[in-house]
């Protein structure tokens, strides 16, 4: 599929399939749980396995605490068991022998095929995507009922899972900006939905939906729970924005500037706060009024682009299919070769044909330093291992960059660049190659 946005879309579809997309956005996101029992052990193959977990752990990079946790939760008490240093697996095994849960945070750094599917699903999204396995030994529960501050969606991989899921309990806890602490059966009441969830099946709930989760005496358990939407709220945003619209309307007028009553101490205050008096009346409204006003100064296409930038240094960077490897700097044949080094040389003309490797791994910011060009080409499968990837850009290139975002999916020749020389349009092409954010056509040097 041509297009990055097509694609996750239909990756989303494919997740909440049969139900589909509008359907599950008008009746079920942020607003209740939904079960979609398929039938179909095999509908997530390929996804994450058992098998993999092990390999993971193989691989010697599997460190517990920092990627591992091994927990377990009986009669009430939930417990971590993390010993320190690498997860060798005679020693993850053992645990897991005794009815110790296993959860592999971020399993997108040990598997390629879960990294390539959050780093599709992120754009559907426009929010981080994220995971964790948990491999549950029959007949044990790894976790105390909590609620998370995330939207979940529980892939059952392997074996099958015990789950209920309860109500948030008070206007408070609906749609919460952080996680709960571990929670009493007592505390609990009825489940409003109560299933086992068998391999091929989906469970998502809203953050605030209290959940918990055991495995019956027959099966172990292997799933996955792909998370988003973390601090991504109305609120969340106008945390960012109401400072900046403060600081500009300081700047600008003069009324934010002038100095509160003289006796204001005295008549305003929760000591006052019942008192008859027209100057707490005359002191409310200049409040509101201030505040009304201040709508007119907030930066809010400024405060988008920063979440924008927050966004794109949590993204997952993208995973190349072999033709857009060929195809990019990531496939370039520079080598070493009969004594000297082979095909080093970029070589983009007026009339090379190029696009963007992916439609939303760029963004461009105009910030005080200058306009700058944030992408996510470079990111780290581990989260926020890498500092935010950007490059400092000519205001004269901004044109150039919105063209090419406008243009994709669809290749463009360098010379329609909307720059004002030959030069700087090849310019401009060599360094969006180098940094691995455009593609070319046809590869640039046939191997």
């Amino acid at each position: 599929m041509e297009d990055s946005r097509q694609r996750a879309a239909e990756l989303f579809r494919w997740l909440v399939a049969p139900v589909a997309p509008g359907e599950f956005l008008g009746r079920h996101w942020e607003r209740a749980p939904l079960l979609v029992r398929r039938g179909d052990p095999g509908y997530y193959a390929g996804l994450f396995s058992t098998a993999d977990f092990d390999a993971a752990l193989r691989g010697g990079e599997v460190h517990f605490g920092t990627h591992l946790d091994v927990t377990s939760y009986a009669e009430g008490v939930r417990e971590t068991h993390n010993p320190s240093g690498r997860a060798l697996p005679a020693v993850v095994w053992d645990f897991y022998q005794n009815g110790c849960s296993l959860r592999l945070l971020s399993p997108q750094a040990f598997s390629p095929t879960v990294w390539h599917f959050l780093s599709i699903l992120q754009e559907h999204f426009g929010s981080m995507a994220g995971a964790n396995t948990y491999l549950t030994p029959p007949g044990t529960q790894g976790f105390a009922p909590h609620y998370d501050d995330i939207e979940a969606f529980v892939l059952q991989l392997e074996g099958k899972k015990h789950w209920r899921v309860y109500s948030p309990r008070t206007d408070a806890e609906v749609l919460p900006q952080f996680s709960s602490a571990n929670l009493t059966q007592a505390e609990l009441g009825e489940p409003m939905l109560e299933t086992v969830l068998e391999a091929g099946d989906l469970l998502y709930f809203p953050r605030g939906f209290i959940h918990q989760g055991d495995c019956l005496p027959d099966a172990h358990s292997l799933h996955i729970t792909v998370s988003s939407y973390q601090r991504n709220s109305w609120g969340d945003f106008l945390e960012k924005l109401l400072p900046a619209a403060l600081q500009m309307a300081l700047e600008e007028d003069v009324e934010y500037r002038q100095g509160l009553p003289m006796d204001y101490l005295g008549y305003m205050g929760v000591t006052n706060s019942d008192a008859a008096d027209a100057r707490r009346t005359a002191f409310m409204g200049k409040v509101q009024s201030l505040i009304k006003k201040l709508v007119n100064y907030a930066p809010i296409d400024a405060a988008v682009d920063q979440r924008a930038k927050s966004f794109l240094h949590d993204c997952l960077p993208p995973v190349l299919t072999q033709s857009e490897k060929a195809q990019s700097m990531y496939g370039f044949p520079a080598r070493w070769q009969d004594g000297g080094p082979c095909d080093v040389d970029i070589l983009i003309t007026k009339d090379t044909q190029v696009r963007l490797l992916r439609h939303g791994i760029i963004r461009l910011c105009n910030e005080e330093a200058g306009v700058m060009l944030y992408y996510t080409t470079e990111n780290s499968r581990v989260y926020h291992k890498e500092e935010p990837k950007f490059l400092e850009i000519d205001p004269e290139y901004t044109d150039s960059i919105e063209f090419l975002l406008s243009s994709y999916p669809n290749h463009v020749s360098v010379d329609t660049l909307p720059c004002e020389t030959l030069e700087d349009k090849i310019s401009l092409a060599t360094l969006l190659f180098e940094k691995g954010i455009l593609t070319t056509k046809k590869p640039l040097v046939q191997v």
